[in-house]
């Protein structure tokens, strides 16, 4: 049997729509990011079948808001996971995203990237957030179960992929993805050669007419 793995950033949450950074400042889901929720655990229960699956989630509440519907609706227990967090902002979780804009300190195109300094007090370094998120997956893929869903954050989800192709972390702090909220990315391995690969990156046609 193949391995399938579902990695979805988190719906719509308050800091989204209050103009504020996210990171690791705590906020719950909008009114409809939980109608995105419920959409969400409806196709991924379409998408799964009657196959055993696990679910995974960062601790932080937009995300586990976004997988509780789809755990209750497949019958299964939840697994927290603060390693599978989006990147800590610091200081500037919670404050206006112009602060941040205002101060932040962009990394350089070449030369050292991964432990470059945002200029934010407490703000996670690339390095730091790509060595919890590729142990974070390292903990998830080391179970036996096939297909497995994993709800997390949007710059987060870039250290999920990377992990996943077995990037090293010396290479990972040139890779970007830039999911929209309320996306699933499908990851596959298959049963002959073992191969890795994205079957299909932020799919979003679930959450058309919410």
């Amino acid at each position: 049997m193949a391995r399938d793995i579902y990695v979805i950033t988190h719906a719509q949450s308050e800091h989204h729509v209050q103009g504020v950074v996210g990171g690791w400042h705590d906020t719950e889901l909008t009114a409809l990011g939980r109608r995105q929720a419920d959409a969400i655990a409806a196709r991924i229960a379409d998408l799964v079948g009657d196959a055993p699956v696990e679910i995974y989630a960062s601790d932080l509440k937009r995300a586990v808001q976004t997988a509780e519907p789809i755990a209750m609706r497949l019958g299964i227990d939840l697994k927290l996971m603060s390693g599978m967090r989006e990147k800590s902002f610091g200081v500037a979780g919670g404050r206006p995203t112009a602060w941040l804009d205002a101060r932040f300190v962009s990394p350089p195109k070449d030369g050292d990237r991964l432990d470059h300094h945002e200029g934010i007090e407490g703000a996670e370094t690339r390095r730091a957030l790509f060595t919890r998120l590729f142990l974070a997956m390292e903990q998830i893929l080391a179970s036996l179960c096939e297909t497995q869903v994993i709800v997390t954050h949007g710059f987060a989800l870039t250290g999920v992929i990377a992990a996943w192709f077995r990037v090293p972390i010396e290479a990972a702090g040139w890779i970007g993805f830039r999911p929209a909220s309320g996306g699933i990315t499908h990851l596959q391995q298959d049963d002959r050669f073992f191969d890795r690969a994205l079957v299909s990156f932020n799919d979003r046609g679930h959450l058309q007419g919410l």
